[in-house]
């Protein structure tokens, strides 16, 4: 059976498609809509008609949906010889239906509640676990422009020196701390000349410092949450 065919309710009635009455009857659906609305003309069905999306195209189209009775006498209308089919396929859809609920059954009752006590607990597992990324997000939202890796390191539970080392060695920064040209290129790290210094000998070095913008972050976000110190990607 298709995936369109659904058993639906209409309040509390069970309803068919006058698509799935289509397909179990090997008709076109345009035939069998022109019989159901017939039917409604006649007085013989109380069929509602209303519309559906189509999943491929997007656009909408009109259906009936049948209770039991009138989906029956739709089948008998069409297609005599396919009326079991029908029947076949109503018992399919109420022995599928959920047995509603006996609030007066204490045990029935002891089930919903664990039910839903587990539901609770799995939920706040989840949210404890989220916690240092959505702490980091809400940090990394509260940045205005580009920072220092240090800053980075501590907020996700590195020290300096070893986050530093953790970059070289996953290949992000050079030996020099100073960033792949291709993470320059995808916004994620800033390179900002620092004053220059001279050595013992007299002789002038530049200096630079690698800073990581709001893409960055994001990126070693991502990249680095919840690992911290001595843990592995």
């Amino acid at each position: 059976m298709g995936s369109m065919l659904n058993l639906q309710n209409a309040g509390t009635a069970q309803t068919m498609s006058s698509r799935e009455v289509a397909e179990l009857t090997g008709r076109r659906h345009d035939q069998v809509l022109r019989t159901a609305r017939e039917l409604v003309d006649q007085g013989v069905t109380q069929s509602v008609e209303t519309r559906y999306r189509h999943e491929q195209n997007g656009v909408e189209y009109p259906e009936h949906r049948l209770n039991k009775r009138d989906s029956l006498v739709l089948v008998a209308r069409l297609s005599p010889e396919f009326t079991g089919r029908i029947v076949d396929r109503w018992m399919e859809l109420e022995a599928a239906a959920p047995a509603p609920l006996d609030l007066s059954d204490p045990h029935a009752l002891r089930g919903l509640l664990l039910q839903y006590s587990e539901k609770v607990i799995e939920l706040d597992a989840k949210i404890t676990a989220d916690a240092p990324k959505v702490a980091f997000a809400e940090a990394v939202r509260a940045i205005d422009g580009a920072c220092h890796i240090e800053k980075i390191a501590k907020t996700l539970g590195f020290g300096r020196n070893k986050f530093f080392k953790r970059l070289r060695a996953d290949g992000i920064l050079l030996d020099n701390n100073l960033p792949y040209q291709k993470y320059i290129d995808r916004d994620y790290f800033t390179v900002i000349e620092q004053q220059p210094y001279t050595d013992s000998k007299g002789v002038t070095h530049a200096t630079f410092t690698t800073m990581v913008t709001g893409a960055g972050q994001v990126f070693l976000a991502k990249r680095y949450a919840n690992i911290g110190e001595g843990a592995h990607a």
